[in-house]
């Protein structure tokens, strides 16, 4: 039933335009890392150091945590204070099957903006824009 309900999901999202498909089994997707700006290059050095464990290379994710390249983190449903709470605070699982994220409290606020610009041009240099949220 999981694996009909991922598909189907994957399905959705292919008609919907969205390039990066999510396996839920296996925590991960691909990304097409394209050209970054120089804060975002910053950002991709503290992502790896500090997030790449479990969100996985470039936001690809990994079974210890989720792909942060994917159309539930677009800017409309995960602003980025979101993120910026997630790294602050912590975060419950509400999505993914993968725990809750402990704060990250030695990333800086400086970091933590590099990182999201990071994530955000990442995400659209795989076709993951801004959409509303929709329950």
């Amino acid at each position: 039933m999981i694996k009909r309900i991922a598909l189907v999901a994957s399905l959705l999202a292919a008609i919907a335009g969205q390039t990066v498909f999510a396996d839920h089994e296996q925590g991960h997707v691909d990304v097409n890392q394209g050209p970054l700006s120089k804060r975002a290059q910053f950002g991709e050095k503290a992502f790896n150091a500090v997030c790449a464990e479990c969100h996985g290379e470039n936001g690809s994710g990994t079974k210890k945590g989720p792909p942060l390249i994917h159309p539930i983190y677009n800017p409309g449903h995960h602003s980025n204070q979101s993120i910026i709470n997630a790294i602050k605070n912590g975060v419950r699982q509400h999505h993914w099957p993968y725990g809750d994220m402990p704060a990250q409290d030695k990333v800086s606020f400086f970091e933590t903006s590099a990182i999201i610009e990071f994530i955000r041009e990442t995400q659209r240099n795989n076709g993951i824009e801004n959409q509303g949220h929709q329950m």
